[in-house]
């Protein structure tokens, strides 16, 4: 099946990739090349260097006309879109727009869209959070995504494609950035192997949904099944504060680093863990890497980076 991904140089799109090339499929790839890396597209895939908001993105899928296209492409970052609402909807927006209008357009028989389940649902009601959920975004990166599904809506009710949303906990995992995607797991390993002092936001009591980058493909490649549409969360259920993050870490790098605390940032909610129940019920899925495990392949993955 010819499968486009865009975001696919990225740290979750790249694996993405890598499945399902695995899987036997014809990957295209677009990614702009701003966060994410050239090396991690394999040479099976076509890539193409490209802005999803580039009206050039049009040609692409007239020559390609995917069956199914993955949409992990997008600003990521929260704080930046607290400074920077403008780019944030520019990219995460407009961009969405743009690759449903394409896809819409061409053929595509489903979108498969990378959203948020930490920053859509906001400061939670309820722990976990299920998906019916109010939604209530802290930041201006949770609005635009809340916007591209909605986006999402529209489209499948205009054409009839089929759409499926996959809302994220926080993943984590290997090829993670840790300057252009602000992923604190990949922030506090990398300071510590590099010797460095890691440095807590505000108290470290917030809480987060840390969900491993292979579990998360496998949410994807479930989403495929021509039955499946709809909004699914993707994490563990579990909650875990920054300051035992920051202790687990501390331990697998084999670091002696007392806990920094520096000021609380802006647009960050105070606990965030969302109810996967759905996926589990519909499509099987549950996450198969706990916390610790994953952390150590990262560790590992970062450790030899630096080797």
């Amino acid at each position: 099946m010819k499968v486009l991904v865009t975001g696919g140089a990225g740290f979750i799109g790249s694996h993405v990739v890598d499945r399902l090339l695995q899987e036997g499929h014809d990957v295209v790839v677009v990614d702009n090349l701003v966060t994410g890396k050239r090396k991690n597209v394999p040479k099976a895939a076509q890539f193409y260097k490209l802005d999803i908001e580039n009206p050039k993105l049009e040609r692409i899928f007239r020559n390609e006309r995917p069956s199914i296209v993955f949409h992990l492409a997008a600003q990521m970052n929260v704080r930046r879109s607290v400074e920077d609402p403008m780019f944030d909807a520019q990219v995460n927006v407009l961009g969405t727009l743009n690759v449903l209008e394409q896809a819409s357009k061409h053929g595509a028989r489903k979108v498969i869209f990378s959203s948020s389940g930490g920053a859509i649902y906001g400061e939670q009601l309820a722990f976990p959070a299920p998906e019916t959920h109010i939604t209530q975004p802290l930041s201006p990166y949770g609005i635009s995504k809340l916007c591209g599904e909605h986006y999402l809506g529209y489209y499948h009710r205009l054409s009839g494609i089929q759409v499926v949303s996959l809302r994220y906990a926080n993943v984590y995992g290997p090829r993670q950035d840790p300057e252009g995607e602000a992923g604190v797991v990949a922030i506090f390993i990398q300071k510590m192997l590099r010797g460095e002092q890691a440095v807590v936001n505000g108290n470290g009591r917030q809480t987060r949904d840390f969900v491993f980058v292979e579990d998360v493909v496998e949410s994807n490649l479930m989403a495929m099944g021509p039955e499946v549409e709809g909004v699914y969360n993707v994490g563990t259920g579990i909650e875990t504060s920054v300051n035992d993050l920051f202790k687990i870490v501390v331990d697998l790098t084999k670091v002696e680093f007392k806990e920094v605390h520096g000021p609380a940032k802006r647009g960050e909610q105070a606990r965030s863990v969302i109810d996967s129940t759905k996926l589990h019920r519909d499509l099987g899925w549950e996450p198969k890497v706990d916390l610790r495990e994953g952390l150590r392949r990262t560790v590992e993955y970062f450790r030899d980076g630096l080797g």
